[in-house]
């Protein structure tokens, strides 16, 4: 599992960014990742899956 830092999450529009702990991109999550609610600067684990348009975090969990 990848580890990281939420940059921010639109919680009315459902997706956000994450920034990757060890290459400090940006990776995107959707709502539908999350098993955790994630608020802005929240630590998380995740996964990452090769989605339509590039990386998506999935299995958001914060630490």
């Amino acid at each position: 599992m990848q580890t990281g830092t939420v940059k921010f999450f639109l919680e009315s529009k459902g997706y956000g960014f994450i920034k990757e702990d060890e290459s400090n991109q940006e990776i995107f999550v959707h709502v539908t990742g999350l098993v955790d609610k994630v608020n802005e600067n929240d630590k998380v684990v995740y996964d990452k899956i090769d989605g339509k348009k590039g990386m998506n975090a999935v299995n958001v969990k914060k630490m």
